[in-house]
């Protein structure tokens, strides 16, 4: 079964792949895969002249056609040169642009994902995810794939210039070139879910490295470095064993296509001195196929590298198009009510909710809170405060009965229309690395700053801030550790009077 959905996965990406990335870059992709061809075709003229110089300049001296040769060969390494700094300036820059656009839509769908998600997955895992899973992603627009088609295009090419030189030989040349792409396309096969895997370690690790660093405190506090530290090691273990693996398989494959290749020399130079000693091949014939087979060999371990690329960049695909198709929060066909005024009036109606199935937080609970009053709900830690809190903010959705805002069952309102009119103020506040004026206006970025005021006043934010240096432009830290609870929650209290 977790074969059979890698495999739709997979195939899943490279559809996606082609209409969303390669397709929409068309014209880019096929003025590279010009460049590429002519930048190819430009570096066969070296080799192919050798064989005239050999043959015919000079047991000749024919000063003129060396010079004619030189000047062809000349224009031929321009023209390889130009396209070859073409194709880097293009190709690589407008993938460098592609990982920007792809990292900003992970992380907008991400953001725009349930509740329950983030519950269930670390803050440091999401992080890697959107930074690290679409950096492979440059090879399918850069330089990878448009080398992949040049180093097809040269080797095609380079069978025919063969083929007319020597077709037994070319023939010889094949029995180990077909025993090395049958072996790569099975090592390849392989290392694709590796690459997958270590994209859920690497994100497992650097999820729980940014745990223990947010944790700093309770990790000193309690003496824990060593157990961290323990952890840690054990992760990264994890990575180094998985890219040990890879490394493996395709250090395997390259030494292969050593020993293959080197084979195919040996052959050619049996079989080459032979037909030259028998006078059927002539020595710029010998050096020209030599030469010519080394331009078909090389494409083919080049390939076998970008093969490596592709294979990551697929594999990063994958785990985008795992994030991708789950569903966003307020997409339910049933959400079709737009809030364009808000009163107040908050209504449960039987609401039950569990965060696991059979285990029930809230059971049938029913009140009112009507608009402008202050309802206090009392209860022992776990007795579901929070999860009411929650449903009335609509973060969840009951499991049973009906949450409704002036009427209105919540369950059918779009959260988009409801959320503009909602200020929030958690038991756990949460405040932004920067000012305590950036943090106030985060709902409100471009609140008139009377605003703003009169928000850190009706929330006593002022009573400590005109005791700071740069008041409301202190800079509080990361996650506002440079002020007390108190202030902390007095800051939240004033952002959410101002939203």
């Amino acid at each position: 079964m977790r074969e059979s959905r890698s495999r739709k996965v997979s195939v899943s990406s490279m559809r996606h792949a082609f209409r969303t990335i390669v397709w929409p870059r068309r014209k880019l992709v096929f003025l590279g895969l010009f460049l590429v061809g002519v930048n190819r075709l430009s570096g066969l003229v070296l080799p192919g002249s050798t064989k005239y110089l050999l043959d015919r300049v000079i047991p000749h001296q024919d000063t003129a056609f060396l010079k004619l040769l030189i000047v062809v060969v000349f224009l031929a390494l321009v023209v390889q040169s130009v396209t070859s700094f073409l194709l880097t300036k293009l190709l690589s820059v407008e993938a460098q642009f592609l990982i920007s656009e792809l990292r900003s839509q992970l992380q907008r769908h991400i953001t725009r994902l349930p509740i329950v998600y983030f519950d269930q997955n670390k803050t440091g895992a999401l992080v890697s995810r959107i930074m690290n899973d679409v950096e492979g992603v440059r090879n399918l627009v850069g330089t990878g794939l448009v080398q992949l088609v040049g180093g097809i295009l040269t080797a095609l090419v380079s069978v025919v210039l063969l083929l007319r030189i020597n077709a037994e030989m070319t023939l010889y040349v094949f029995i180990p070139i077909t025993v090395f792409g049958f072996v790569s396309m099975k090592a390849f096969a392989k290392i694709r879910p590796i690459f997958r895997q270590r994209g859920a370690i690497t994100a497992e690790v650097t999820g729980r490295l940014t745990e223990s660093l947010n944790g700093v405190r309770v990790v000193k506090g309690f003496h824990a470095e060593a157990q961290e530290d323990r952890v840690f090691a054990d992760g990264v273990e994890r990575v180094f064993q998985n890219v040990r693996t890879t490394l493996t398989t395709t250090s395997f494959v390259t030494s292969l296509a050593t020993l293959l290749m080197g084979l195919t020399s040996v052959i050619i130079m049996g079989l080459g001195g032979t037909l030259i000693i028998q006078g059927s091949m002539t020595v710029g014939d010998f050096v020209a196929f030599t030469l010519y087979l080394a331009f078909l060999v090389a494409p083919i371990v080049q390939m076998s590298n970008i093969g490596t690329q592709l294979t990551e960049a697929f594999a990063g695909l994958d785990r985008m198009e795992e994030i991708l198709h789950m569903d966003r929060e307020g997409e339910e066909p049933g959400r079709t009510v737009e809030l364009t005024e808000v009163r107040g009036d908050i209504e449960f109606d039987g609401v039950g909710f569990a965060y696991e199935p059979g285990k029930d937080v809230l059971t049938d609970i029913s009140f009112r809170v009507p608009a402008g009053t202050v309802t206090a709900l009392v209860g022992s830690s776990g007795s579901g405060k929070s999860t009411a809190a929650g449903l009335a903010a609509s973060f969840r959705t009951p499991s049973r009965g009906v949450v409704r805002v002036d009427g209105v069952d919540l369950a059918t309102v779009r959260l988009g229309s409801y959320r503009r009119h909602l200020g929030v103020v958690l038991q756990d506040e949460f405040l932004f690395e920067g000012t305590i004026r950036e943090n106030i206006r985060f709902a409100r970025p471009d609140a008139p700053e009377e605003a703003v005021l009169e928000a850190a006043r009706a929330a006593y934010v002022t009573e400590f801030t005109d005791r700071f240096t740069d008041g409301l432009n202190t800079v509080i830290g990361e996650r506002g550790v440079k002020l007390s609870g108190g202030q902390r929650q007095r800051v939240s209290i004033a952002r959410a009077i101002l939203a």
